[in-house]
């Protein structure tokens, strides 16, 4: 049975939780957990984006803004779904908790989540965007050049960045959630390269995808420097606003640089996508059986993957007939 094409994109994208996987496709998201008691369970749920229904969700440059905040959105939604099977039960609720219950009622837990995103958000741009800025405006004393400072500023963040993720890859915890980021890579890849998800087919399949969050944080590294270097301003105070004000300009550009590459597979696709795949080696690892089970599990309660082979690749997965799919 011939391929039309070697890759097709599926459209299916995701992340590694707790012990688990999440999968989505389109509106629709999974959370596949292995609980403790070794059992699996899924948990499918509708997902609506802040620009969900709007035309403004399919401008090229801005659907990438609107999707980065949706994935930190959605993304923390799932982790603390995964972490709830884990959650001490001798816990005590919290003085807070109560505060929160008695103002928002039954969109506490939404607005805890937005919280603790735009927390996280502050945190993120204050250690990767201003820390460094003000680390190279040291050099201006030994540089004159503002375009070479703002090089340098770049290649801090870039350090800054690389040291964080080395830092918690020694976690237990981590090293488990980058084997479960690698079997979700795993099945994408096993899928948009034509074969059926079987354990056995997601095995033999790649860890890296050029569609991987990580390169997408990569891509805003080296495009904010570009975007930066046409800052020409002098006062201080007005350089960290444009900075601030910048960001999703870099991206709305990351976003489009990653949806292509997602799209095709040619030689200067390969020479762009190279060092978010090399940075992939550090933040996935090779999941074993179990981890690819679950895995699987969540792409199966939000994607047919059999109509999808059917459809791009010509390939009519036998069922229980006796024939093993491979």
């Amino acid at each position: 049975m011939a391929k039309k094409r070697k890759i097709c994109m599926s459209g299916i994208g995701g992340q590694a939780v707790l012990e688990g996987v999440m999968m989505k496709n389109k509106d629709a998201y999974a959370v596949a957990v292995r609980k403790p008691d070794g059992e699996i369970d899924v948990e499918v749920e509708v997902f609506h984006g802040v620009a969900a229904g709007s035309k403004l969700s399919k401008v090229p440059f801005l659907r990438g803004v609107f999707a980065f905040i949706d994935s930190l959105s959605l993304g923390l939604r799932s982790l603390n779904h995964s972490a709830s099977f884990y959650e001490d039960d001798t816990a005590t609720e919290t003085k807070a908790d109560k505060a929160m219950g008695k103002i928002f009622g039954e969109k506490a837990e939404k607005v805890e989540t937005g919280l603790v995103v735009a927390l996280s958000f502050v945190i993120a741009l204050a250690l990767f965007m201003l820390l460094p800025y003000f680390l190279s405006t040291l050099l201006s004393k030994v540089i004159q050049n503002t375009s070479l400072i703002i090089i340098f500023e770049g290649i801090i963040r870039l350090i800054i960045f690389l040291l964080y993720i080395v830092a918690i890859t020694a976690m237990n915890d981590i090293k488990r959630l980058y084997m479960y980021h690698g079997a979700e890579h795993k099945c994408i890849n096993c899928i948009e390269h034509g074969h059926p998800l079987t354990v056995r087919n997601v095995k033999r399949a790649s860890r890296f995808h050029k569609r991987c969050g990580t390169s997408f944080l990569l891509f805003v590294m080296i495009v904010s420097i570009i975007v930066f270097l046409f800052i020409t301003v002098d006062n201080q105070v007005l350089k960290v606003v444009l900075r601030i004000a910048l960001l999703p300009v870099i991206a709305g550009i990351s976003y489009e640089i990653i949806h292509l590459a997602g799209k095709s597979d040619n030689i200067f696709i390969r020479i762009i996508s190279a060092p978010g795949t090399g940075l992939q080696k550090l933040t996935t690892k090779e999941p074993d059986d179990d981890m690819i089970e679950v895995a699987i599990k969540s792409v199966e309660a939000v994607f047919d993957w059999r109509a999808f082979l059917e459809e791009k690749f010509d390939y009519v997965v036998k069922t229980d007939d006796g024939k093993e799919e491979e």
